[in-house]
C-alpha cells in the first residue's frame, strides 16, 4: 500500500507524463504552417500526416491499455515514454511528407498507452474519496502540455530551427524517465504492479456490458473535436485569420489554460458533490451536462469578427472539454474494476481515435474546398449528443 505522500508524488509525475505526451504531439501542429510551406504540402496532404499519427495512436490506445493493465503503470509508462521520445527525436531528420508521416506513426504508437496508464495509476494509487481530483490532475497534464507547447516550440524553433524544436522536446522525455525511475526507489514492486490473482477482464466481457458500450459510443462522438483543436487550430489561424507563426504562438496557448483550470476544478467539484452524498454517477453526469451546454460556443468562433474574439470562444469550448473529460475518465473508474481501468480507457480511446482518423481525412478536403466553418459547426453539437448517449436515452443495447 502506498503512503499518501508517495501516491501524490507519483500522481504528479503522471501529470508531467501527460503534459509531455501532449507537448510532443503539439510540436507539429504549432510548426505546421512553416513545415507545410517548406515541403510544399496541401492541407489534404497534411491531413494524411495527421492521420498517420491518429492511426497508430488509436490502435495503441486499445492494445496499450491492455498492456498497462498487464504490466502495471510503473513498467508500462517507462516503455511508452522511452519509445515516443525516440520517435519525437526522429522528426528532426525527416525529408518530406512520407518520412514525416512515418515519424508521426511511431510517435502515436508510443503515446497511445500513456493516458490509459496515467488514469489507471491515478485510480489505483489514490484514495477513492480523492479519485476525482487525482484523475483531474493526471488529465490536466494534457492541458499544460498544450499550453506550454506554442510559446516553447516557437522559442525553440527561432533558436534551433524547427528540427531542433523536435530534438529539444525529445530530451525532456529523458529527463522525465530519470525522475520516474528515481521515484520508485525503495518501493517494492508489489506495491505498484497488478495482483496476480486479479486478471483483467477480457475485451469480450467488457464489451458485453451496456454501460461500457455507452462509454465507447460517447467517445466516438466527442473525441474528433479535441483532435481538431490539437492539430488544426494553428493552420486555421494562419489560413483564415492571417496570423504569423509568432502571433499564433502568442495566442494559441490561451484556450488550453482554460482546459487546465477546468480539468483540476471539475475533479474537485465532482469529489465535493460525492462527499455531500450525491451518487457518483449523478455527480459526474451533472457536470458533463453543464459542459455539453457550453460547447455551442465553438461554432461562433468561426463567425467571430476578430482573432481575439475567436480565441475567446475557443477557450469556452476547451473549458467545457476540461469539465467533460475529467468527469468522463472518472466515470470510467467508477464503472469498472481498477484492474480494467486502463483497458476500458484504451477501448474508449480506440473508438475516439477511429472517429478522429475519419474526421481528419474529411477536414483537409473540406478546408481546401470550402473553409473551417463546417468543422466548427460540427464541433458545437457532438457533446450534447454524447451526453444523451451516456444518460441512457439512446437505443444502445
Amino acid at each position: 500500500m502506498l503512503s499518501p505522500a508517495r501516491a501524490w508524488l507519483l500522481c504528479i509525475l503522471l501529470f508531467f507524463a501527460a503534459a509531455l505526451c501532449f507537448l510532443d504531439r503539439q510540436v507539429l501542429s504549432v510548426l505546421a504552417p512553416q513545415i507545410i510551406a517548406e515541403f510544399g504540402m496541401s492541407n489534404t496532404t497534411y491531413s494524411r500526416v495527421v492521420f498517420a499519427f491518429v492511426l497508430s495512436y488509436t490502435v495503441m490506445l486499445a492494445l496499450g491499455g491492455r498492456v498497462m493493465d498487464a504490466l502495471g503503470t510503473r513498467r508500462g509508462l517507462t516503455l511508452a515514454v522511452g519509445f515516443w521520445s525516440l520517435a519525437s527525436a526522429a522528426h528532426a531528420f525527416v525529408t518530406g511528407p512520407l518520412t514525416l508521416g512515418l515519424a508521426r506513426f511511431f510517435l502515436g504508437a508510443g503515446e497511445g498507452p500513456a493516458i490509459p496508464g496515467a488514469i489507471k495509476g491515478a485510480v489505483e494509487w489514490m484514495d477513492p474519496k480523492r479519485r476525482g481530483i487525482a484523475v483531474g490532475l493526471a488529465t490536466s497534464g494534457a492541458a499544460v502540455g498544450s499550453v506550454v507547447a506554442p510559446p516553447l516550440v516557437v522559442w525553440a524553433a527561432s533558436h534551433l530551427g524547427w528540427r531542433g524544436a523536435f530534438a529539444a522536446t525529445a530530451a525532456l522525455g529523458a529527463i522525465w524517465l530519470t525522475a520516474w525511475l528515481l521515484a520508485f526507489r525503495g518501493l517494492p514492486a508489489s506495491a505498484t504492479t497488478p495482483a496476480a490473482n486479479q486478471p483483467a477482464s477480457t475485451w469480450r466481457a467488457l464489451l458485453g456490458r451496456r454501460e461500457v458500450r455507452r462509454l465507447l459510443a460517447a467517445r466516438f462522438c466527442f473525441d474528433p473535436v479535441f483532435y481538431f483543436y490539437m492539430f488544426w487550430i494553428p493552420q486555421y489561424l494562419s489560413r483564415e485569420r492571417g496570423m504569423s507563426l509568432p502571433e499564433i504562438g502568442a495566442l494559441i496557448w490561451i484556450p488550453f489554460v482554460f482546459l487546465e483550470i477546468a480539468n483540476i476544478g471539475a475533479g474537485q467539484v465532482s469529489d465535493m458533490c460525492v462527499a455531500r452524498g450525491w451518487p457518483r454517477q449523478r455527480a459526474r453526469m451533472t457536470l458533463m451536462l453543464v459542459a455539453a451546454l457550453l460547447t455551442p460556443a465553438s461554432f461562433f468562433a468561426a463567425l467571430a469578427g476578430t482573432p481575439a474574439l475567436a480565441i475567446g470562444l475557443m477557450s469556452i469550448l476547451m473549458f467545457a472539454h476540461g469539465i467533460w473529460i475529467t468527469n468522463f475518465m472518472t466515470l470510467i473508474g467508477d464503472t469498472v474494476e481498477s484492474r480494467d481501468v486502463a483497458t476500458t480507457v484504451g477501448l474508449t480511446g480506440f473508438c475516439g481515435g477511429v472517429a478522429g482518423m475519419l474526421s481528419n481525412l474529411v477536414i483537409g478536403p473540406v478546408v481546401d474546398n470550402f473553409s473551417f466553418t463546417p468543422i466548427f459547426l460540427a464541433s458545437a453539437v457532438v457533446y450534447p449528443l454524447a451526453w444523451f448517449i451516456l444518460s441512457g436515452r439512446s437505443p444502445l443495447r
